[in-house]
């Protein structure tokens, strides 16, 4: 039986991952600084940790009798453009001692496969109408915000271990994953699930109000599609960063008719100045498709199988409150 380590077990994608690799027959260690806001863990055995700290790296990776054969790490300190936009100290500092500490400490012990998540917001700003961007493109570099700045720096920490350790090392940049058992309130939800809360919570024939004017490009990917795109690459020989996202390019305001038709409200929109991001986003996956992988999920099954759960959290969260 493979042994595995997901740092970042407590959030959204790394909550989801864990369920994935117990499905593939593998023994799970979790560790996060908090519990799963939203499902019980599936791991057989979950570790309170703040990775910040270099010992505590140590704690996470020491396994009696043996080393991990993978190790995936996911921990971060993130959030939607909300949240990066005012937390740049924190973003910068926070990931890269934790993205340090790890690969370092995984190298020293010996870890065979080391997977590390990076972002597509290591990429440029883009306009809609300009061809996919490769892998290779993001350097020269010019990421929109901090977190894109810091994301491209880890990838090259991962690799420099990789280089001169025995460590393979996995690289994947992650294009706007939703679904449910996700972030959907308080400030650091992104896009999607803002959009199903403030539809859900709205009356039929209200109003919600969007940043932005809803022009903004993006490709939106289901969380089972990603969390297959990991397992795929993780059990390859792809070296260097891959693109991992759906292949289904929507603007802002195309989300938002989405979610708006899965509902089966009557809704307005309002759009209104707030932290937008880049102007679009288009990057090629034919690195993640060498290997048989294609995202499965369109923008309405997906919001499909995520309106309804987000929408079950704000009734809980009024019934509360009641």
């Amino acid at each position: 039986m493979k042994k595995a380590l997901v740092c970042g077990a407590g959030g959204f994608i790394g909550g989801h991952l864990v369920k994935k690799l117990k499905k593939e027959g593998y023994w799970v260690r979790g560790v996060d600084i908090k519990q799963h806001e939203f499902a019980p863990t599936a791991a057989d055995e979950f570790l309170l940790l703040d990775l910040r700290e270099p010992q505590n790296c140590q704690a996470a990776l020491t396994l009696p009798g043996g080393v991990f054969d993978e190790v995936y790490q996911l921990a971060a300190d993130m959030g939607g453009m909300g949240f990066i936009s005012v937390a740049e100290c924190e973003v910068l500092r926070n990931n890269a001692l934790i993205n340090l500490h790890m690969a370092h400490t995984a190298a020293e012990m010996g870890v065979a496969r080391y997977f590390f998540s990076s972002s597509v917001c290591i990429y440029r700003d883009m306009e809609p109408d300009e061809p996919p961007l490769t892998e290779d493109d993001a350097i020269p570099a010019e990421p929109d915000n901090e977190y894109g700045w810091e994301k491209l720096y880890a990838e090259r920490v991962a690799m420099a271990y990789g280089r001169r350790y025995p460590m393979q090392v996995r690289i994947a940049r992650f294009e706007n994953c939703y679904g449910p058992e996700g972030t959907w309130t308080g400030g650091r939800e992104k896009a999607p699930a803002a959009i199903c809360r403030k539809v859900a919570e709205a009356e039929d024939g209200g109003t919600i109000e969007v940043w932005g004017d809803g022009t903004a490009m993006r490709v939106f990917t289901y969380v089972d599609d990603l969390v297959d795109g990991i397992y795929t690459l993780m059990q390859s020989n792809l070296e260097g960063p891959v693109n991992i996202g759906s292949e289904e390019r929507v603007t802002v305001a195309d989300l938002v008719r989405t979610v708006i038709e899965v509902s089966g409200k009557r809704i307005k929109v309002k759009y209104v100045p707030g932290p937008v991001g880049v102007h679009a986003r288009n990057f090629s996956k034919a690195r993640i498709k060498s290997l048989g992988w294609e995202a499965k999920y369109s923008l309405r099954e997906g919001i499909s199988r995520t309106y309804p759960w987000i929408e079950k959290q704000v009734k809980a969260s009024r019934e509360g409150k009641g």
